[in-house]
């Protein structure tokens, strides 16, 4: 049986590595940064992982768990409206963006821009994490298209992978320019995009403001 001390322990080394690496980079992180900021020694680093990989394939993993979470718990899921709900989802991005830089970007983008060609293990976490991510959205879309623009030419799926682009843009561009004005413009173009796509909303269904997410 794994003792909660040793379940803490692990948990420090994930989420100091979460960190670590969004602010650095995964090349940049060092196991003894992320020691250093977990509080942890290195021997216990080893305890649990044996080697950085291993350490970032566990970190998207519980960054993806932890995603997860905050969007399936989101104020704006138990609206009946899955064109509300999409707008919502957006809403709560951009409200997200009023943290700092490493706090807002994607753990799993900012790890693959660097690894794609070099650790296979870790493309292939960020990859199932990501698209894990595009089905949760792909189930709203699907919703909205079938209620509001049965007719249309796309697929949910294409669409989901799209916000998703524009998103992991957003935050590259967010990183060269030091803020979130870029991305705060990209989410606006999106929301005028969807409307294009799904057409207004009912009357009786409008998304949440997003002061709510403040």
């Amino acid at each position: 049986m794994v003792s909660r001390d040793s379940e803490g322990t692990r948990k420090k080394l994930l989420d100091a590595a979460r960190d670590v690496i969004r602010r650095k980079g995964y090349a940049a992180t060092t196991v003894d940064d992320v020691c250093k900021a977990a509080g942890v020694t290195k021997g216990g680093f080893f305890h649990h992982f044996q080697s950085k990989e291993d350490l970032g394939v566990a970190a998207m993993k519980a960054f993806n768990d932890m995603a997860d979470q905050l969007f399936t718990s989101a104020p704006y899921t138990v609206l009946e409206d899955p064109r509300a709900r999409l707008f919502g989802y957006i809403d709560l991005r951009e409200a997200l963006l009023d943290g700092e830089l490493w706090q807002y970007t994607c753990l799993l983008g900012t790890t693959v821009q660097e690894v794609y060609a070099s650790h296979p293990r870790l493309r292939q976490a960020a990859a199932a994490g990501m698209d894990a991510h595009v089905d949760m959205l792909e189930r709203d879309i699907a919703a909205a298209r079938e209620r509001y623009a049965p007719d249309a030419q796309w697929n949910a799926r294409s669409l989901a992978y799209f916000m998703q682009s524009v998103l992991q843009g957003a935050f590259i561009f967010a990183k060269a320019s030091q803020g979130p004005q870029v991305a705060r413009e990209s989410l606006d173009h999106l929301r005028r995009y969807l409307s294009q796509l799904l057409g207004p909303a009912e009357s009786s269904n409008q998304p949440p403001r997003k002061e709510q997410f403040k």
